[in-house]
């Protein structure tokens, strides 16, 4: 008896449509897996490993002061973390989505709400009530988390690609400026005081009154007298100049440009409180003063309201929160000299 049966056509279109569903998985469970991490790669140009290698050989220029590089540096590590724990939850977000399509494949063949899902765009998925109902209420809750996960990923991982682009092209101007820091250093040592106006500076905004042609004892705050030379001429010209409704304080014992006499706090407010309307205009005037002057009186940097100027690339950048009014420097402007 001839036992070499030939399939039916009934038997062969079935074992095509398993060949046909397996491939189907198969491709589906590579895009699950792939896709998202290949679509928002970390750029190839920029490492934060290697902008802080840039930043190490860039200090002793600086005297240390990379204070701008180091808030943005804080914020891009911040959300490199964050990127990281999100791709961890969606890496076992994807794991259970496709666990889901491998056990229904093995029962019953790939379920065609599952074709649709992992063939077609999940967003999309979501808007076919119809077929989400076909969905038992765990797998479509687990196909949720995963459409979510993957939204979350792409804005944190355009907040980490901004906030690295933003350390790399900080680090390119202070390269770039290097050498001419290096050289305003050298003449600010040698001049030890900054040159004269050549005209009368007019009153920014004169708020607690300027004083005329000298600083009242009133204003004279905790370490006045051990400020540098240039540090005083900078003090007292903004305060002659733009006036101070409270004390302003310079030389203490700390790690910063206070430790050297180099910086002064020009208090807008009580200590810890925020300052009135008024007096925010004051301190506004003062970090402005100071910026207008910047090359000729050999300011190194402003901070004033959670923001910090420097002279290199002369533009604000904003700081992390410190947690209190005073760190955030909403009560005081401190201004830095070379």
């Amino acid at each position: 008896m001839n036992r070499n049966f030939l399939p039916s056509p009934t038997d062969a279109s079935s074992r095509r449509g398993v060949r046909s569903g397996a491939a189907t998985l198969a491709l589906a469970l590579a895009a699950v897996l792939v896709a998202p991490s290949a679509a928002h790669a970390a750029p190839d140009d920029a490492d934060i490993d290697d902008l802080n290698g840039r930043a190490e050989e860039l200090e002793e220029t600086y005297e240390g002061e990379l204070l701008q590089y180091n808030e943005i540096k804080e914020r891009a590590e911040q959300a490199k973390e964050e990127l990281e724990e999100v791709d961890e939850e969606l890496e076992g977000s994807r794991s259970s989505v496709v666990q889901i399509a491998a056990s229904q494949y093995k029962s019953s063949g790939l379920d065609p709400t599952l074709e649709v899902l992992f063939t077609a765009s999940p967003e999309d998925l979501f808007q076919d009530t119809a077929t989400m109902e076909q969905l038992g209420r765990q797998q479509a809750g687990q196909i949720s988390e995963l459409v979510q996960l993957q939204e979350e990923r792409q804005e944190v991982s355009e907040e980490a690609d901004k906030e690295l682009s933003e350390a790399e092209e900080l680090i390119d101007t202070l390269e770039e400026e290097r050498d001419e820091v290096e050289e305003a250093i050298e003449r600010y040592e040698a001049e030890q005081v900054p040159e004269e106006p050549e005209e009368p500076e007019e009153p920014a905004a004169p708020s607690g009154g300027s004083t005329g042609g000298t600083v009242p004892e009133s204003l004279k705050g905790w370490g006045f007298d051990g400020a540098t030379p240039r540090m005083a001429a900078i003090r007292d010209e903004i305060i002659l100049n733009v006036g101070s409704p409270y004390e302003v304080g310079c030389a203490r014992s700390s790690s910063d440009d206070h430790g050297t006499g180099q910086a002064c706090d020009f208090m807008v407010s009580v200590i810890g409180t925020h300052p009135s309307a008024q007096n925010r205009a004051t301190g506004n005037a003062m970090a402005q003063y100071a910026i207008d002057n910047v090359d000729r009186l050999g300011v190194k940097y402003v901070i004033w309201e959670q923001r910090i100027w420097h002279s290199t690339n002369r533009q604000w950048v904003a700081m992390n929160n410190r947690g209190s009014v005073t760190e955030n420097h909403y009560d005081h402007v401190h201004v830095s000299s070379y």
